[in-house]
């Protein structure tokens, strides 16, 4: 069937907000400005006042940032419900986004809001050290995560393709990491006079090692959501925004004794240093609002592609956001090409694929060559029904 003109609209709508939301993450990384008074930053093993032009690297804030556009789909939820409530809309023709039940406890959203934020935190300093496609490619770690977690906890069964998928996944994840830690160095020397190219070997493996390490998390956050929350048939936008209202409060708060605790006598995160940089560099403050707002258009075209279209579409569109991502990280200088990630992406797209059940598992079945398990009447675990963003 062919898709509508909304659908299409929706289609792009994720590929673009969800390529900018990482794009403009990574261009405030590599962003310079002069940053608060009496504030120190470390500048290899000597320490800087930080009134001196320094990089941008605040990941906490950026994440309470990222909350606070979830938070703004909890106020478009409002807005619309409110709407809709004035019109005396019958219930069975609210839009998908706002339709759901009301009655429960708000407070089912604090663990998964917990588990987003510590994921996401995890995910932002690993952005810092590593490559914005790398970032984007090791994400797909979610898929081996969820599976074994989906059966630990919720007592599903994984068919044998979807382990196959998790060991597709699993060589291409290693692929991708293998290339970036053999040519890390030389990419530096190359790229030298570009802050984004500027990544030793260890600081690319710490990065990918983290987003990987991430994505237990965000892995066991989606569990949380299949097993508690989506059983209580809550409306997407509003389930979105109230994770978003628990992860700003949380994590907003915890910028407080982040400012105070230091390693090295620089804080975990100097919060008023990097809102000081904001208002230093107007790049820096364009890179921010474009996380901040894309984040809250992302989610809402995430909702809507999963119910308008399918989970399996939102996973083919996602690819799409990872080449474009790629393909920016290239043309900007922020890494150099090498074919080895090609190949480690091909291996990552098709483990996705074959988890998902989507072409190869399918065509195979058409062909008479195997008979595709999900034909029966059995718990399926798609990873991607309900990915939440970053």
């Amino acid at each position: 069937m062919a898709w509508t003109r909304y659908q299409i609209f929706l289609a792009g709508l994720l590929v673009f907000t969800g390529s900018l939301n990482t794009l403009a993450t990574k261009f405030a990384d590599g962003q310079d400005a002069p940053g608060r008074t009496g504030g120190v930053w470390k500048n290899g093993t000597s320490l800087r006042p930080t009134t001196e032009v320094h990089n941008f690297n605040h990941p906490f804030l950026q994440a309470t940032g990222m909350f606070v556009g979830e938070f703004s789909c909890l106020l478009v939820f409002r807005i619309v419900s409110w709407i809709h409530a004035k019109r005396n809309t019958p219930e069975s023709e609210l839009p998908d986004i706002v339709k759901g039940n009301q009655d429960f406890n708000p407070f089912i959203f604090y663990l998964p809001a917990l588990c987003d934020m510590v994921g996401t935190s995890m995910m932002y300093i690993g952005l810092t050290l590593t490559y914005a496609s790398s970032f984007q490619m090791l994400r797909g770690a979610v898929i081996i995560f969820t599976g074994i977690f989906s059966m630990v906890f919720l007592k599903a069964k994984l068919h044998r393709f979807k382990w196959l998928g998790i060991v597709l996944v699993l060589v291409g994840l290693i692929v991708v990491g293998v290339s970036d830690i053999l040519h890390a160095d030389a990419d530096a020397k190359a790229l030298g006079g570009n802050t984004e190219g500027q990544k030793s070997s260890s600081a690319v493996i710490t990065g990918d090692l983290i987003i990987v390490g991430a994505q237990v998390i965000t892995a066991l956050q989606m569990v949380l959501e299949e097993g508690f929350v989506s059983k209580t048939n809550v409306a997407p936008l509003q389930a979105v925004g109230l994770e978003g209202l628990f992860g700003m409060i949380t994590l907003g708060a915890l910028l407080v004794p982040f400012y105070f605790i230091k390693i090295g006598h620089v804080p975990i995160d100097d919060s008023i240093d990097g809102i000081v940089q904001i208002f230093n560099n107007r790049w820096i403050a364009v890179g921010f609002g474009g996380t901040l707002l894309s984040i809250s258009f992302f989610n809402y075209a995430g909702i809507s592609v999963t119910k308008q279209l399918s989970a399996t579409t939102r996973m083919v569109l996602d690819s799409v956001r990872t080449i474009i991502i790629w393909a920016v990280s290239l043309g900007v200088s922020w890494q150099i090409f090498h074919y080895e990630t090609v190949i480690g992406f091909v291996v990552l797209l098709s483990g996705m694929a074959v988890y998902n059940n989507l072409l190869i598992v399918p065509f195979m079945a058409s062909k008479g060559w195997i008979t595709n398990p999900e034909d029966e009447e059995e718990k399926d675990t798609g990873a991607f029904a309900d990915e939440p963003v970053e």
